[in-house]
């Protein structure tokens, strides 16, 4: 199974990306997507409007995401499944906060924006199921991502607790590998299948001082997965990208 983590790069009508706005990367999204079929897909920053866009976009998938504001509008983790190869038993979102259940909550030490997970529970076409979970860490304080990822991993300790399943963790942790915020990860039994991947966010080569390239896009699976291919999707037409971050593809069996 191809499971892909997807920053989308929430397009407020500003006019900031120029050529790579989102309309204008929209039929190098369509098109990579087709052909690569990936089954599941967790997008980050995902407007209402892009929403609609991906589901339009990606026939044969059920496409669901619930906005992180306290009226359940703005961006969504989005996730797509596809329906040949895989049935959404059930899906919740839940906020990275002290109290993960309200709308629109989040810590105190974090920015403006409200940060959620959307968690899936799948079942494969030998009948396996498992559970996909897909986040965006805060983009400036280092203590609301180390909330933030252990309220993720305690939901994810909770599920496990009622039944215990094969699980997939992705998302934009907003931090680079090795930061201390995202240390607790070594102590569970997920692994970084993205370990080799050295680049995930660019900027569309923009090169500006407060927004430098690094990796900060993961895909983590739990010990009953067997790795195969993992890579970003870098497909870039005429300076125009997927995003200002490579999605990146994992493909990942269960035994």
């Amino acid at each position: 199974m191809k499971f892909v983590t997807f920053n989308l790069r929430a397009d407020y009508g500003d006019g900031a990306d120029g050529g790579n706005a989102f309309c204008c990367r929209q039929p190098l999204i369509a098109k990579v997507l087709q052909a690569e079929q990936p089954d599941f897909v967790g997008f980050q920053e995902v407007l209402p409007a892009a929403q609609r866009w991906l589901r339009a976009a990606m026939p044969g998938y059920t496409v669901l995401g619930c906005g992180r504001g306290a009226d359940l509008a703005g961006e969504a983790m989005t996730i797509a499944v596809r329906d040949e190869t895989l049935e959404l038993l059930g899906w919740d979102t839940f906020w990275l906060s002290p109290a993960p259940a309200e709308p629109g909550s989040r810590y105190r030490d974090q920015s403006d924006c409200p940060r959620c997970c959307a968690v899936a529970l799948l079942r494969d076409a030998q009948g396996r199921m498992f559970r996909a979970y897909n986040t965006h860490l805060d983009h400036i304080g280092a203590g609301a991502r180390r909330q933030g990822i252990g309220t993720v991993l305690r939901r994810m300790q909770a599920d496990a607790a009622r039944r215990l399943l094969p699980a997939v963790l992705m998302g934009d942790f907003n931090a680079p590998p090795g930061a201390p915020e995202l240390a607790v990860l070594a102590h569970t039994p997920l692994r970084d299948v993205t370990a080799a991947i050295p680049l995930t966010f660019h900027d569309y080569f923009r090169s500006r001082p407060t927004e430098p390239a690094c990796k900060i896009d993961y895909l983590y699976a739990g010990p009953e997965w067997t790795v195969g291919p993992v890579q970003c999707w870098d497909a870039c037409e005429g300076g125009v990208y997927l995003s200002d971050h490579y999605p990146v593809c994992a493909e990942l069996t269960l035994p």
